[in-house]
């Protein structure tokens, strides 16, 4: 397991010994973020303004600069598959060896390209890049007019959507960066989107107490879902794709199903 502090500091950890293995710490500031990608490398970003990749015995790999503020979040492309592991959409193991599965869907994602990670940050900008190959950003991706709160790589790695204090749901090519679509409609700061697994749909929560789902073919909002006394910070999809949950400032966590 991989944690990241205010300390500047992120560490991994042997969870059945409880013991710390390595402790990342060249960061000059608070690690806001930390990924752990399908070939083994760690990533971490933070509020120094770099993003940094390692080892499992945390040996520095390379550092990725570019932006001019603090960043908040971090995204890779094969997240989805990452997750899920040798489950397919219906929740059951398909193959005899749930670990060549795994592999072989994570290499299915890649396609024959390298791993993609995508960052956010109080610059009002993004970054798309591909660490394996370079220290350079493929694309900067502008648009927001506020701070980014989270980036997301849909299931099929394709689209990224973003959600920024201005109010706005983004949607961005995955492999170029090139702006897609925006989904207006929240009256107040969108701190999370989420994927449905069949990559069509978006949720989005907001300040404004509501959660939101937006329809990528029609490039609409599909449903609107109130109920929520107060802000609502987190949000999730079940990869399994027939529920959501939703928790907000009002301490109620919330389940919804498609």
């Amino acid at each position: 397991m991989a944690s990241s502090s205010k300390d500047g500091t992120a560490k991994i950890w042997d969870v059945p010994r409880r013991s710390c293995i390595a402790t990342l710490s060249q960061h000059t500031d608070s690690v806001s973020c930390v990924k752990w990608g399908g070939d083994g490398t760690i990533y971490t970003s933070s509020r120094d303004r770099t993003i940094r990749s390692w080892t499992l015995e945390g040996k520095l790999l390379a550092i990725l600069e570019g932006h001019a503020h603090w960043i908040n979040t971090l995204a890779l492309g094969t997240d989805f598959v990452l997750r899920t592991g040798a489950f397919d959409h219906e929740g059951r193991i398909s193959g005899s060896d749930p670990k060549a599965t795994a592999l072989a869907r994570y290499q299915a994602a890649l396609n024959g390209e390298s791993e993609q990670l995508v960052s956010g940050s109080d610059d009002f900008t993004m970054f798309l890049w591909s660490p394996s190959k370079s220290k350079k950003p493929i694309a900067r991706l502008t648009g927001h007019q506020g701070l980014i709160f989270q980036v997301n790589f849909s299931p099929d790695g394709r689209y990224i959507a973003s959600g920024s204090v201005d109010k706005s749901v983004k949607i961005w090519n995955g492999m170029t960066g090139q702006f897609v679509t925006s989904f207006r409609g929240h009256v107040g700061s969108v701190y999370q989107i989420c994927w449905s697994a069949d990559s069509r749909l978006v949720m989005s929560a907001s300040k404004d107490s509501t959660v939101k789902v937006w329809e990528l073919k029609s490039r609409s909002l599909k449903l609107d879902l109130p109920g929520h006394l107060d802000e609502v910070y987190a949000i999730d999809w079940s990869p399994m794709g027939d529920r959501a949950a939703s928790g907000g400032k009002d301490k109620l966590l919330k389940l919804w199903r498609q």
